[in-house]
């Protein structure tokens, strides 16, 4: 039987690209190398936003790699946080032109996490 498209792997993949992207931009925002983060936004200090992403998404990592079911609901967490930080909002940034390659490769990386994450509910639809 062949494999699905999304599976736990590629998932977990998409789940370190964005951590690595996420560390990155935290590093950035310690030593204030541009493009770096603002320090601050509207809502939050974008440091704390940036650990608490960062802790989200290795609690998703392991959960996927544990095959458990609480992964599906803490990755979909994970990617809706990435969209705050690597979002399509991202395109109208003055500094879009500097960060697009994170942009477009976090979002890749989001597209197959959301994907990964309705696979339970296609099941669902199939046995009703």
């Amino acid at each position: 039987m062949p494999k699905s498209v999304c599976t736990a792997d590629l998932v977990m993949a998409a789940i370190l690209t964005n951590l690595v992207l996420t560390g990155v931009m935290l590093l950035a925002l310690f030593t204030r190398t541009p493009p770096h983060p603002p320090l601050e936004t509207p809502l939050f200090a974008l440091g704390p936003f940036l650990g608490a992403s960062l802790a989200i998404g290795v609690a998703a990592f392991h959960l996927v790699r544990q095959d458990a079911q609480l992964g599906y609901g803490v990755t979909a967490l994970f990617a809706f946080i990435g969209l705050l930080s690597f979002g399509p909002q991202k395109y109208f940034d003055p500094a879009f032109a500097s960060i697009w390659p994170a942009v477009l490769t976090a979002q890749a990386a989001i597209v197959v996490m959301l994907v990964w994450c309705t696979i339970p509910l296609r099941r669902v639809r199939r046995v009703r």
